[in-house]
């Protein structure tokens, strides 16, 4: 178990400015709080805390979050209360700690009505403060770590819960290295059979390949220093998970999966990123409709990158991401590489959405919090927050060029709502690339869509099937109710 003194020196490396005063108290009283209390492995409960501390300081957080991670059992599971936290840390951490404590656990497996109320409170408090949301994944991500000592439907509740929610949450903050540990560790518990299957045919195709990833890193990095570019260069091979979802949704085997072995190259701006995909096309084949610019139109989570894949050494499929610095450090940590759950305005507004604010992962997620506490009931909430967490984006325009960022399946009724409420309202038609369409039509990557408006249209509740958004889906209910009004 990690001492008192390397916690604090790990939170001091990054943060010289801390308050090791606070995080010397937070150890110790959550220590003393917690006392014997033992978890389902046997080790001293104080340990969890502990290891959610450790993880958020891989992200570098703040040393208000790391206390809170320190103490966000001790309200639920000691006699710890809220005043007394307060009084010993301050409100700004009693809130955080008070907020985790507020979520309680979901239960996907029964009391459906309950488990979704309990999601909307989970959401509630994470558009209060972005670092609740950051110690409840890393909470999670313990608990998923040590899920082998928990009984068997703890392990299938948790693991279910991990890939509807904790994953999806994590993916749209841009948190990608912690979202594809939780789908691993889900995917283990979940899918035992198909984890190992994978996995073994995983060990083969590395024995029959060995070497080949250097290889090809090797002949990148060359290609890269020919050209005279600064260029880091790293090959990975894929997660199970990331694997079998791939194989899933294709219908395809695993030999005909083309990219098992994923590269990166690194680079020091944007003008290098390009440079380096005209390197790779002119030196080896490319695989055609295997090309995505991630810089040009970013993710919705801020995620920025060129992928394409290539025929490379040993006529092996090459999947290769090519970014800056920069690029890379808001891959790597999303929302947690910036301060910016620190500034007052990314703290809450009383649940109000302001149209056209806050453009950042967490500034939509919060708008997408609002609109979505519109639903009649919380199952309709759950659904369809799910539906914005899981779906992959389309980007569409507007006739002035504005791209607008959409979940795959979206229509044109959404996309009306993307632009402003009113749009939504008043829409009667749709035209995309010139064309008129029905407005249930789906959209795809690179549409122009012009929306004909009137003023005097009455929104039909009916018109809710032909959209797919939560954010389309309750300002549908709205009108329809203010309609009836």
């Amino acid at each position: 178990m990690m001492r008192q003194y390397e916690l604090v020196e790990r939170v001091l490396k990054y943060d010289p400015k801390a308050d090791e005063a606070l995080l010397n108290r937070a150890y110790v009283y959550a220590m003393k709080a917690h006392g014997n209390q033992k978890r389902a492995s046997g080790a001293p409960y104080f340990s969890h805390p502990l290891e959610v501390a450790a993880i958020l300081t891989e992200l570098k957080l703040d040393d208000a979050t790391i206390a809170t991670a320190l103490l966000h059992d001790v309200i639920e599971d000691t006699d710890a209360t809220r005043t007394e936290i307060d009084q010993m840390f301050g409100p700004e951490i009693g809130s955080l700690v008070d907020g985790l404590t507020k979520i309680k656990r979901l239960d996907l497996v029964s009391k459906r009505a309950e488990q979704a109320e309990n999601f909307r409170k989970l959401l509630i408090a994470i558009s209060t403060d972005i670092r609740v949301l950051l110690v409840k994944l890393a909470d999670r991500l313990h608990n998923m770590r040590t899920l082998e000592h928990m009984k068997p439907e703890s392990r299938q509740r948790n693991s279910e819960e991990t890939l509807d929610i904790y994953a999806p949450l994590a993916g749209m903050m841009g948190m990608q290295a912690l979202r594809e540990e939780l789908e691993d560790l889900a995917f283990r518990w979940l899918y035992p059979e198909a984890y190992e299957a994978v996995t073994d045919r995983l060990i083969e195709m590395r024995k029959h390949n060995r070497g080949l990833v250097e290889e090809i890193r090797q002949a990148i990095a060359r290609k890269c220093a020919d050209a005279g570019i600064a260029a880091e260069t790293t090959g990975r091979e894929k997660k199970p998970y990331a694997i079998w979802r791939k194989m899933e949704n294709k219908q395809i085997s695993l030999e005909q999966l083309s990219d098992i072995y994923g590269f990166r190259v690194i680079v020091d701006s944007i003008e290098d990123c390009y440079r380096v995909l005209g390197i790779v096309h002119t030196t080896w084949g490319t695989v055609p409709g295997r090309f995505k610019d991630y810089i040009s139109a970013p993710k919705r989570n801020n995620y920025q990158s060129v992928h394409t894949t290539v025929y490379g050494p040993r006529h092996q499929r090459v999947e290769l991401q090519i970014r800056t610095r920069e690029m890379q450090h808001t891959a790597e940590f999303g929302i947690a590489a910036h301060a910016l759950y620190k500034d007052q305005q990314y703290q809450a507004t009383n649940g109000h959405d302001v149209e056209g604010a806050d453009d950042s992962p967490y500034g939509r997620l919060r708008a997408m919090i609002s609109s979505l506490l519109e639903a009649a009931n919380p199952e309709e909430f759950l659904e369809h927050t799910k539906l914005e967490l899981f779906h992959d984006q389309v980007f569409c325009f507007t006739p002035k060029g504005r791209l607008i960022a959409l979940p795959r399946g979206a229509t044109p009724l959404d996309f009306a709502y993307a632009v402003h409420t009113d749009i939504g309202n008043e829409a009667i038609a749709a035209y995309i690339n010139g064309r008129h369409v029905p407005i249930d039509t789906h959209l795809r990557n690179g549409d122009e869509v012009v929306i004909e408006t009137s003023k005097n249209h009455v929104r039909s509740a009916a018109w809710e099937a032909f959209a797919v958004t939560g954010r389309a889906r309750a300002a549908i209910r709205r009108a329809a109710r203010e309609a009836e009004r």
